[in-house]
């Protein structure tokens, strides 16, 4: 048989684009995002380096109509359909997962190991994460916690810039086709034709009692403000930030000194949980956006972005319980400080800026004065007294250029020097 000028060429373009990017663990960039990981077969890799091509070489160069039919679209986004094994699957509805920190890490583990039981009514089709990026200046690109654990489970994974990157969108409508999303911390606003795209709609794990503190901050906030209890909701995301119909709620009790980096990772567990549960409902029609309830629209409180100013502690201003649940709430980002004046007044010795990381609140009040002292007992920590006589005992600090301590630790420093808060010192 003999074989025309045009189709060797083509032929040899393949094989060049195959063995090239057999050499490496991940694909690279096709369509503005990165299939991050996926250990891909010979015909996977065909199959994006056409769109590679498509994408940079424009239609003189394409691929198309000179590859078989199952070269003709990414068969790595359709599990169901890749072999007779999955035919069985092939009923299941199909779930796109979203997100990118730990927690949302912790959430698709569990959502994976859901989802291969006999009785699931579901399977993972692939995982939208943000992109790598690098720790330092000329690092190496690290894909973030979620596109790790994708890469583990063997699952597709696409990084967009901008989830609302045309491309990003077109994939997804035509090859990835999600019955079902979920969002657990992704971190970028999904615009209406993504929300428009899967059947059952778009479900979302946010931890607060909605719609109490909507918005980036939900935990920290809760914690500043001294809710108890907090908790976690599932609803559908619609356009409007974390307004969408709740499809379930769980609230927890939690101990007065509870942090927001213990916290954040519980609720997101409880949340998870909430959402298996809820799922056969949602897949079965039970509980669809017409369903749901409805959020009370007066019951709305805003959590805003937290600004780095805001670690700032002022006993001037502050009671000791509004203090310690700035200390809780702010313990990932940004953390919380006060200024110290170490030494006599008339002291030359400038000011040090001294994190909080541990506190309490002491039932007892006291006299109110700038100067700090330990605690009489084993363990206490140093007592600063509020304005208002309320007694705020900081258990563990870190002063600026050294290790975090305990109290009793940073008064052997001090060689018996004296400990003062300054009110008048702006960060």
């Amino acid at each position: 048989m003999k074989i025309s000028a045009p189709t060797k060429y083509v032929a040899t373009i393949v094989a060049t684009i195959i063995s090239a990017m057999a050499a490496f663990a991940h694909i690279r960039p096709c369509y503005g995002f990165h299939a991050v990981g996926t250990r891909l077969s010979s015909v996977q890799i065909a199959s994006s380096a056409r769109y590679s091509l498509q994408s940079r070489v424009g239609p003189t160069i394409s691929l198309v109509g000179q590859l078989p039919p199952h070269f003709r679209s990414p068969s790595y986004l359709h599990s169901s359909s890749s072999s007779s094994s999955d035919d069985s699957r092939g009923d299941k509805a199909r779930i796109l997962f979203l997100g990118t920190p730990d927690v949302a890490a912790s959430s698709l583990k569990s959502l994976y190991e859901e989802s291969q039981s006999a009785e699931s009514q579901y399977e993972l089709v692939g995982v939208v994460t943000q992109p790598p990026k690098r720790r330092k200046r000329r690092g190496k690109e690290i894909p973030s916690p979620v596109g790790l654990v994708a890469e583990e489970l063997g699952l597709p994974v696409l990084c967009p810039e901008k989830a609302r990157d045309k491309d990003f969108l077109d994939e997804l409508e035509n090859d990835v086709r999600p019955d079902l999303c979920i969002t657990a911390a992704y971190g970028q606003y999904l615009p209406k034709r993504f929300l428009a795209l899967p059947k059952f709609g778009t479900l979302n794990i946010h931890p607060s009692l909605l719609p109490r503190w909507r918005g980036a901050s939900p935990v920290q906030r809760s914690l500043e403000a001294g809710d108890n209890p907090v908790g976690v909701s599932v609803l559908f995301t619609v356009s409007k930030m974390d307004a969408g119909p709740i499809v379930t709620q769980e609230s927890l009790e939690i101990d007065e000194n509870e942090q927001a980096t213990t916290l954040l990772p519980t609720l997101f567990d409880v949340g998870t949980k909430c959402l298996i549960d809820a799922l056969p409902k949602v897949l079965e029609g039970e509980i669809s956006m017409d369903s749901a309830t409805i959020q009370d629209e007066s019951l709305v409180a805003e959590a805003s972005m937290i600004d780095s100013s805001e670690g700032q502690l002022w006993p001037a201003k502050m009671s000791a319980a509004q203090c310690h649940n700035r200390v809780r709430g702010f313990s990932m980002w940004p953390g919380t400080f006060l200024y110290f004046q170490i030494g006599d007044d008339d002291s030359e010795n400038e000011p040090v800026k001294v994190k909080v990381i541990e506190s309490r609140v002491l039932e007892e009040t006291a006299e109110p004065t700038d100067l700090i002292e330990i605690g009489p007992k084993k363990g206490d920590g140093l007592r600063l007294v509020c304005s208002d006589g309320s007694v705020l005992e900081m258990l563990k600090v870190q002063p600026a250029t050294r290790k975090a301590m305990d109290a009793k630790s940073f008064v052997n420093g001090l060689q018996g020097q004296t400990v003062r808060w300054l009110s008048d010192l702006d960060s």
